[in-house]
């Protein structure tokens, strides 16, 4: 497990300190290294309810500082501003800048997989570490659980309102259909996840040629995931 200056490091880049160590190592425990350990006899709990928990207290607090920041805005566009800044790829790229995926205890059979590096696996444990957190946080009124999320969420907030105006399926469409014969369309490759949190995967394609991949909550944001990869795959974005 990851114990002494791994939990030292990382609390440095979150900007907070634990006071019960046990709420992150849990948070950093993927699924695949408790089955591991449960087929050697010992028990270690994955960061699967975190997530859950830790999903609810990012809306949460994401929710709050855009109604603070953008309220005039109206309902229909916080609502999108949110999508942005809570989806898997959001997430992802947060986990990243904290190099999350060095810090997490997988599997022996994961480690030649990549799984570090998968985006689903790496917004599943920046969530469960918000939920340790957020747990571990005794301060009045969870200020300093709060505070951690804005900073580690602001570059998210910041290009929330121009990602919200953008409809990347549209954008994707439009650029297909200059191309006169091309087809476009998506298909779900991966559904993942218990039912009250499925996660789908899904391929644009265009002339039976993948040319982007998305994961979102729903199939419709998984769409849009794939679509704005498929406009980077292009140069657009």
């Amino acid at each position: 497990m990851a114990i002494g200056k791994e939990f030292i490091v990382l609390m440095e880049r979150l900007g907070y300190s634990f006071s019960d160590l046990s709420y992150l190592e849990k948070a950093l425990t993927h699924v695949s290294y408790t089955n591991e350990m449960k087929s050697r006899g010992i028990r270690a709990e994955s960061n699967e309810a975190l997530e859950f928990l830790g999903d609810a207290v990012l809306e949460m607090v994401i929710s709050r500082e855009l109604f603070d920041r953008y309220r005039a805005d109206g309902e229909g566009t916080l609502t999108k501003m949110r999508q942005s800044i809570v989806c898997e790829s959001a997430l992802a790229r947060v986990a990243r800048r904290l190099s999350l995926g060095d810090f997490l205890n997988v599997g022996n059979g994961e480690e030649g997989a990549n799984v570090r590096e998968r985006d689903k696996v790496l917004a599943d444990a920046l969530e469960a570490v918000i939920a340790a957190v957020y747990l571990d946080d005794t301060s009045l009124c969870g200020e300093r659980y709060s505070g951690v999320i804005l900073e580690l969420f602001e570059p998210e907030i910041k290009r929330a309102p121009a990602d919200s105006n953008s409809d990347y399926k549209t954008r994707l469409q439009q650029l297909i259909e200059k191309n006169g014969d091309s087809e476009l369309r998506y298909e779900v490759a991966d559904t993942d996840g218990p039912e009250h949190r499925r996660t789908f995967t899904v391929l644009a394609i265009v002339n039976n040629n993948v040319v982007g991949r998305g994961s979102g909550r729903t199939k419709k944001a998984a769409q849009m995931e794939a679509a704005r990869e498929a406009l980077r795959l292009f140069g657009v974005i």
